[in-house]
């Protein structure tokens, strides 16, 4: 995923299908300078990862 599609995912108010290898993820912050992205694996909050946003994918 590019970065800039991740910060539009992030700040609209629909819900887009994005996964991380194989798992739906929530991404709940974009680091734009240096691409990465924290996202949420599943439904538990705590579960986060930090990882480059070429990681991402979505609609799969």
């Amino acid at each position: 995923m590019e970065i800039q599609r991740a910060v539009e995912i992030f700040n609209s108010k629909d819900t887009y299908k994005v996964n991380l290898e194989g798992k739906s993820v929530w991404i709940e912050h974009v680091d734009q300078q240096n691409g990465m992205a924290t996202v949420q694996v599943g439904s538990r909050p705590t579960n986060t990862l930090t990882v480059n946003v070429d990681r991402l994918k979505e609609g799969e």
